[in-house]
């Protein structure tokens, strides 16, 4: 399998400021999707720390076959799946240390969504804490692959609201895990064999809260180039009122 990415962040259309960052290492087949949180810039450096930590701990291991890991490897999981976990584990405690010790980044924290998928393979590697998703979209089908670390979800689960009554929920914004809240967090991780005509999607909840799954359907459907797609995304959300930043990763399976 090869795996082909495009992507595309925008403010919105009522913030100046836009906290999210995402990134995309070809090399290791890495795509990343953080969603800060905070007062005044603080969310944007949340953010900014956790892409840049993923990136920095893919390179270092790369060099250094033989570095000292921050964390212990899970056995259950592959090498490189390893590395995608550790690395978000090594980007919240980064995130929470800045966020102790500088009063400007006091209560900062981010969501981040991320996939580990190395052309030639079929393996593919799904990580996430927060609200922000990934989605499947195969055959004309959207469909949610992570599960939102929110509150409006803990009442979901439990069957004390709708999915109706979940669009106007009163705390749709309380975020229950993130990075940056804890010393510790716990990453949840799947593994997935990706299939040829697959196109991943990997989004801040700018887009997901703007657009509806029957919206980003007709969307990916549509015989239009990968980075082409992602601009019809950020565009839907725009004209459906833009409330907050929107970035949007699309992985396409060849």
């Amino acid at each position: 399998m090869r795996y082909k990415g495009a992507a595309l962040t925008h403010p919105g259309m009522k913030r100046e400021l836009n906290e999210d960052s995402f990134v995309i290492l070809e090399n290791e087949g890495v795509f990343v999707v953080a969603d800060g949180m905070g007062g005044h810039n603080a969310g944007e450096v949340a953010s900014k720390i956790a892409i840049d930590t993923v990136a920095e701990f893919f390179h270092s291991a790369a060099e250094d076959e033989d570095m000292t890991w921050p964390y212990k490897l899970d056995p259950t999981l592959a090498l490189d799946a390893n590395k995608l976990m550790v690395g978000i584990k090594f980007a919240n405690k980064r995130i929470f240390k800045q966020s102790s010790e500088d009063a400007a980044c006091s209560g900062m924290g981010t969501t981040v969504v991320s996939i580990l998928a190395k052309d030639g393979g079929n393996e593919l590697y799904v990580a996430h804490v927060g609200d922000s998703r990934c989605y499947c979209f195969y055959k004309g089908k959207l469909v949610q692959v992570s599960e939102d670390h929110s509150l409006v979800n803990e009442y979901l689960k439990a069957g004390q609201i709708t999915a109706e009554q979940a669009k106007n929920f009163p705390h749709k914004n309380v975020i229950m895990r993130a990075l940056g809240m804890k010393d510790n967090v716990l990453v949840d991780i799947q593994k997935r064999t990706a299939r040829a005509g697959e196109i991943y999607l990997l989004c801040s909840d700018g887009l997901s809260d703007m657009v509806t799954d029957n919206e980003m359907e007709k969307i990916l459907a549509e015989n239009i180039p990968l980075n082409e797609k992602t601009k019809r995304l950020v565009d839907m959300a725009n004209a459906n009122g833009g409330k907050d930043n929107i970035t949007v990763i699309l992985v396409q399976v060849e």
